[in-house]
């Protein structure tokens, strides 16, 4: 924030300026990673046939499916935070596969505590 912005606003002014800017930063991290993980699931549907495919193939796709409904609801809950209910241009825009959608906040992704004591 330019420093003549910083002697012409109240401290209420600044601190909504601050937060804004972290919902738009935070907007764009959770759109990338939802981005990336559709990414991840398309290029492993490209690389693997759908019929046929052993129960490893389709665990391992199972879990990219997952991945990618956990990256899309943490980024639905975002917008609904900032008042942005309506996720209908989040689909579209993103082209978010229906299987994607069905999954989205089903189960949390695990945590690193719970996965270190899976090992």
């Amino acid at each position: 924030m330019s420093r003549d912005l910083c002697l012409h606003r109240t401290p209420v002014d600044v601190l909504n300026y601050e937060i804004v800017q972290e919902q738009a930063s935070a907007f764009g991290r959770m759109g990338r990673a939802l981005e990336q993980a559709i990414a991840r699931l398309r290029e492993f549907d490209a690389a693997h046939a759908a019929s046929d495919a052993p129960a490893s193939t389709r665990q391992a796709r199972r879990a990219l499916v997952m991945e990618a409904g956990h990256a899309l609801w943490m980024f639905v809950v975002q917008r609904e935070a900032c008042g942005m209910c309506d996720s209908r241009p989040v689909m579209r825009d993103y082209n978010v596969p229906s299987e994607v959608q069905r999954c989205m906040g089903l189960v949390p992704a695990p945590s690193t505590r719970t996965a270190k004591l899976r090992s």
